[in-house]
């Protein structure tokens, strides 16, 4: 059974610095890639980062050079590295991995910054 458990979230001041966690399990190389996801009030989910398996990564526009997406297969993790932080990066969070077609995602995670 695929489980995907984010932590890491909180409330943080504009321009300061967040590390998202998402444990995998049965495995993270079940996964054919992983992600981060993000949702703000009243707006649609939207992509913020992948990586593959083989460690290819992209990113949103809007976090290019901020934030940076990283996984350590040896604790099934998927790391998401928030730095410089806005008050338009406030959404709740969400780990998500893509078996071919199918798709899971983890409960959420909320990221508050404040002005």
């Amino acid at each position: 059974q695929v489980q995907l458990v984010e932590s890491g979230g909180g409330l943080v001041q504009a321009g300061g610095s967040l590390r998202l966690s998402c444990v995998a399990s049965p495995s993270i190389f079940s996964f054919n890639d992983m992600g981060w996801y993000r949702q703000a009030p009243g707006k649609q989910r939207e992509l913020v980062a992948r990586i593959t398996t083989g460690g290819n990564t992209n990113y949103a526009d809007s976090v290019k050079g901020r934030f940076t997406i990283s996984r350590d297969n040896a604790k099934n993790t998927v790391y998401l590295q928030m730095n410089s932080l806005k008050p338009e990066d406030t959404a709740v969070y969400y780990c998500n991995a893509r078996i071919m077609l199918t798709l899971y995602w983890g409960q959420g995670t909320q990221v508050t910054v404040s002005s």
